[in-house]
C-alpha cells in the first residue's frame, strides 16, 4: 500500500499465540494495529473476533483487517456474512497479493494451526503491500458481487 494503515486484528483461542507475531509485522511495515483481541487461550468462538474486525471496517476505523482462527477457514466464513467484507484465507503469497490486485479483499484470515510467525509475516507484508488493481474485468466483478449483496441485505426488524 506504500503508506501507514491502520489494521484491525483479532483472534479466536487457537490464534492466539500466532496475533502477536501478526502485530509485530505489521508494527515492522510502519503500520498500526488495532488489537480488538482475544488476549489469551481461553476459548472464544471465531464469529464473535470476525465481527469485531468486520465492524472495524465497517465503521471505518480500519480500511483492512487480518483474522487469526486455527485454519482460518471459520474466520473466512464467518467474516464474509458482513456486508462490504471480502475476507480470503491465505496460506501462501500469491494468494495473499493476487487476492488485493485482483478480489480486492480487505480482510487476511490465517490458520495458527496452518502456518507458522515466518510464513505468517510474509503473509501480512505481502497483504499490506497489494494494492486493488481497478482493472475494468475487476471493478466489473466487485460491482457484481457488491449488487448480490445489496439484493440479499436484509432491512432491519
Amino acid at each position: 500500500m506504500g503508506s501507514r494503515m491502520r489494521v484491525a486484528v483479532a483472534c479466536d483461542h487457537a490464534g492466539f499465540p500466532l496475533k502477536h507475531d501478526v502485530i509485530a509485522a505489521l508494527r515492522a511495515e510502519g503500520h498500526e494495529p488495532l488489537d480488538l483481541g482475544k488476549d489469551s487461550t481461553a476459548p472464544v468462538d471465531y464469529p464473535d473476533v470476525a465481527e469485531l474486525v468486520a465492524h472495524a471496517l465497517i465503521g471505518e476505523k480500519t480500511r483492512r483487517g487480518v483474522i487469526i482462527c486455527g485454519s482460518g477457514v471459520g474466520a473466512t466464513v464467518a467474516a464474509n456474512t458482513f456486508p462490504g467484507i471480502r475476507a480470503a484465507v491465505c496460506h501462501d503469497t500469491f494468494s495473499a497479493r493476487q487476492g488485493v490486485e485482483d478480489d480486492d479483499i480487505n480482510v487476511l484470515c490465517l490458520g495458527a494451526r496452518v502456518v507458522g510467525p515466518r510464513l505468517a509475516g510474509e503473509l501480512v507484508r505481502t497483504f499490506m503491500r497489494a494494492v486493488f488493481s481497478g482493472a475494468e474485468r475487476h471493478a466489473r466483478r466487485l460491482r457484481k458481487l457488491e449488487a448480490i449483496e445489496s439484493r440479499f441485505r436484509r432491512e432491519p426488524e
